[in-house]
This record gives C-alpha cells, structure tokens and sequence, in this order.
C-alpha cells in the first residue's frame, strides 16, 4: 500500500533553536524551517523531520545515523566545534 509513497523519519525537540544551531551549526547540515519545524537535508535526498514537543524525553537509542569514511577524523572535527 505504500512501497511508492515517499517517506521521511521524525523525532522530536523540546527546543527548535537550539536543534537548528546544533543540526545546522555544528553538523553543517542543511536545514530548513516552516511552521515551527526543522527539516533535515540530508545526503542522498533523506529528509528528516524535527517537530515541537513541550514534554520531550531524549531518545535512549541512536535516531539518526551518519556513514562516514574515518569515524576518528569526525570525531575530531566534531569535538573541535564544540
């Protein structure tokens, strides 16, 4: 029933600016807002969706994953933003 729909993956946030800043700012993804919800432009054409949520609990898994060819290097790049 919806194997041709197109599908884009969600989480919330209890603070949009603050995921903006740090989905846009720190990660240098791409990032786009309309009616107070984030969406993330990812490579290859993924989107994900960030939308508001006043009782937000952090995830306890892992809800976006990134494939990167030295996992090292990112994490310096990473830490050196911080």
């Amino acid at each position: 029933m919806f194997r041709d729909n197109r599908a884009v993956s969600g989480f919330s946030s209890n603070d949009i600016p603050k995921s903006k800043d740090f989905y846009g700012g720190t990660l240098g993804l791409e990032v786009t807002e309309e009616n107070g919800m984030l969406n993330l432009h990812l490579g290859g054409g993924g989107t994900v969706l960030i939308y508001p949520k006043d009782d937000h609990v952090p995830a306890t898994y892992t809800a976006l994953n990134f494939m990167v060819p030295d996992i090292d290097a990112a994490v310096d790049g990473l830490a050196s933003r911080a």
